[in-house]
């Protein structure tokens, strides 16, 4: 593999491999990966099973050189059979992202933490390739602050939060475990507030929930006073962040997130002065809030792998509306997180 330093997301250098797997690729952030890959010169074998992703999030790359769409659940047994490769990139990005992703579903969650993560990392191993786990931040409960968060270690097994805060964590022990055990050259990021041009807007998230609100005129709803902060990252610089530490050998998990960190009133003033919409402001009780995320750490990106983002998130709220303006029909009810682990 080039050494890290060769390689610039942005610069047009040419990236250190030929073909990637990208599992949850028909979600916001696999379908930015795919193209990003593509348009760099990598083949890409962009896998989903369209639980949550959509196949019209990679219609664009349809029949571009390189590019094959594989409708497949990566959990399921024998998985890696289809999977024929050889890749020299693996990008795990199937799984749930949040509660929110699949309700009502805990047992898929469970099972896209553990035995999709085992398939993916043994594609990987087979073809000596470097695998990426997109992980999630721990979630925060109302008054828990970010320092007693343990990403799950005392998470209740039968609490709304259980099935992912242990799907992750299982995950993220799998490749720790592989990269100790058998040398596997794994590693892991964590995700935090991506937003941007695809993303969905019912979710309830933030920004999404105001975008949403705001363009179709109804009040915009704030739980709380406002005051919570949110570090939202915009889709390019979260690839550009996962591309950096897929170039390197680091199994640390790395933090990648905004260096901003604007509070949620804020970010819903944006919202509505971009759309021009005479929603109002509403307050609500904070019991119907969203667990929150604490903030990333993202000085281990920055020292080893010199990623900084380049997209202020006024600047990316603006990018993100004009896109949504510009499609002809609402945002699909996909997931934000597309079969992802990210938030």
């Amino acid at each position: 593999m080039m050494p890290m330093a060769a390689f610039g997301p942005r610069t047009g250098d040419r990236p250190p491999w030929d073909r990637a797997l990208v599992t949850g690729g028909a979600g916001f952030l696999g379908s930015h990966l795919c193209t990003r890959l593509l348009d760099s010169g990598v083949e890409v074998d962009c896998l989903d099973n369209l639980s949550t992703g959509r196949a019209e999030k990679v219609a664009h790359l349809a029949g571009r050189p390189g590019f094959r769409f594989l409708e497949q659940d990566i959990s399921d047994p024998g998985g890696a059979d289809a999977l024929t490769g050889p890749y020299d990139l693996v990008l795990h990005l199937a799984g749930p992202a949040s509660p929110a992703a699949w309700p009502d579903r805990p047992v898929e969650i469970l099972d896209a933490g553990s035995q999709g993560t085992r398939t993916a990392l043994a594609v990987a191993r087979r073809d000596g390739a470097r695998f990426l786990l997109a992980s999630s931040p721990p979630v925060l409960s109302d008054g828990q602050p970010p320092h007693d968060v343990d990403h799950g270690r005392d998470a209740d097994p039968f609490g709304p939060l259980s099935a992912c805060a242990e799907a992750v964590r299982f995950a993220e022990a799998l490749v720790a475990a592989h990269a100790a055990a058998h040398g596997s050259n794994a590693g892991i990021v964590r995700l935090f507030a991506g937003y941007g041009p695809g993303m969905r807007t019912d979710d309830g998230g933030t920004p999404a929930a105001f975008i949403e609100q705001a363009l179709a005129g109804q009040p915009v709803t704030i739980a709380g006073d406002g005051s919570r902060t949110h570090p939202l990252c915009y889709v390019d610089d979260m690839v550009d962040g996962m591309l950096l530490v897929a170039a390197g050998r680091s199994v640390r998990p790395v933090d990648i997130g905004g260096d901003e960190e604007p509070t949620a009133a804020e970010i819903a003033r944006r919202v509505i002065d971009l759309t021009g919409s005479d929603s109002p402001l509403v307050f609500v009780d904070r019991p119907g809030e969203r667990p929150g995320q604490p903030a990333p750490v993202t000085g281990f990106a920055r020292e080893i792998f010199g990623w900084l983002p380049g997209v202020t998130w006024r600047d990316g709220l603006e990018r993100t509306i004009a896109s949504l303006r510009a499609r002809p029909e609402p945002v699909p009810a996909t997931t934000a997180h597309g079969g992802q682990w990210w938030a």
